[in-house]
């Protein structure tokens, strides 16, 4: 079993900067992805980015490069996602989620298998 924990949210400006941590623990081994996401009211879960938990892999929304940024502490047994000039349509719940890697793309809600409860981002004008 995997438990996942995220942290980090708040309530920021436009232009601000802002980084969420996801604290995993149980069963986690080199060979998982973990993966961010976020969901916006009346959306569907969107894709935010990816890391493979023993490094050398990431993936990104092409709606966050340039400003969001993933990185892992294997150590602390955390990942976290690092949120540059936030815009007021990146506001939403955002979630950590974990899988063992079978060689998808990871870019579907549907694809993981553990989640955490969220954390919220809101992002005024």
């Amino acid at each position: 079993q995997v438990q996942l924990v995220e942290s980090g949210g708040g309530l920021v400006q436009a232009g601000d900067s802002l980084r969420l941590s996801c604290l995993a623990s149980g069963r986690i081994f080199t060979n998982y992805v973990m993966g961010w996401f976020r969901q916006a009211p009346g959306k569907e879960r969107e894709f935010v980015g990816a890391v493979t938990w023993k490094g050398g892999w990431t993936k990104l929304a092409d709606s966050t490069k340039g400003r969001f940024f993933i990185s892992r502490d294997t150590a602390k047994n955390t990942v976290y996602l690092e949120m540059k000039d936030l815009r007021p349509e990146d506001t939403a719940v955002y979630y950590c989620a974990t899988v063992r890697d079978y060689g998808a793309d990871y870019v579907r809600a549907a694809q993981y298998d553990y989640w955490g409860q969220g954390t919220q981002v809101s992002v005024s004008s």
